[in-house]
């Protein structure tokens, strides 16, 4: 059963574009039965997303900046996010903006048994990505398709900067998890493993390296090896992980 959720969008700090693919992404999480972005409407800077309201189904709040050099849309969505808490009407909310203040709202709901997740862009300071459940780039939701879920996404048609390089630094932080939920033979289920990666890391998404699923990132490292075996009643496949031998030659046991 999906859980309840409450998108709360700054309208002020968050642009227009891809608004469907952002809808189409927290629908994975949940149902989002309130959906309410914040914004001085009066402003043309926000004209782009009138549009595109009525086909979402997002309400729009009203909220004059009452001195300049003040964000008061920030202070009314975070009212709104108490009320909407104390309602007990939702099991999770989906905050979207790049703005650090709303870190220590994303902290006070899951202190609250809440479910949180954050949608922003790259620019977002890390202590609001680190405070979300989960995080996730706008930038990376453009390159969303429906076709073949499990093929890495053509990096040829995209610009260089759309994606992020698989470092040293990614893949030993990915050989640690492993290791972390690994038997005795050092074979990990993948989906412990994701789980275990997205508690560690918030904002880590296949996607920002250019690859739709776990499986084809992991598959594009070349010390690791998959294996699939079938469960209990030999129907469905499980996908398991390793770090390939090679890696523990030359260590003493």
């Amino acid at each position: 059963m999906d859980i309840k959720l409450a998108v709360l969008i700054d309208g002020d700090n968050i642009p227009s574009a891809n608004v469907k693919e952002m809808m189409e992404e927290i629908a994975k999480y949940g149902n989002p039965t309130i959906k309410r972005i914040y914004g001085d409407w009066t402003k043309p800077n926000l004209n782009k997303w009138k549009s595109l309201l009525l086909e979402n189904a997002i309400t729009p709040i009203q909220q004059y900046g009452y001195t300049t050099g003040k964000n008061a849309t920030d202070s009314a969505m975070i009212i709104d996010a108490m009320d909407i808490l104390y309602s007990e009407k939702v099991d999770g909310f989906c905050l979207v903006s790049s703005d650090s203040d709303f870190t220590r709202l994303a902290t006070r709901l899951r202190e609250a048994g809440m479910k949180v997740y954050g949608i922003g862009e790259k620019k977002t300071p890390n202590p609001f990505i680190v405070a979300c459940d989960k995080f996730i780039y706008i930038e990376i939701l453009k390159h969303q398709t429906s076709e073949n879920e499990l093929e890495p996404v053509d990096k040829t048609t995209a610009s260089k900067n759309d994606y992020d390089k698989i470092t040293l630094k990614e893949v030993r932080f990915i050989e640690s998890t492993i290791d972390d939920v690994a038997d005795d033979d050092g074979w990990a289920f993948l989906g412990d493993v994701g789980s275990l990666l997205q508690k560690k890391q918030p904002n880590f998404d296949s996607r920002n390296y250019g690859f739709k699923k776990l499986t084809p990132l992991i598959k594009s490292i070349t010390t690791l090896e998959l294996e699939r075996r079938e469960d209990s009643r030999g129907h469905k496949k499980l996908i398991y992980v390793k770090i390939k031998e090679v890696k523990n030659k030359g260590k003493k046991k």
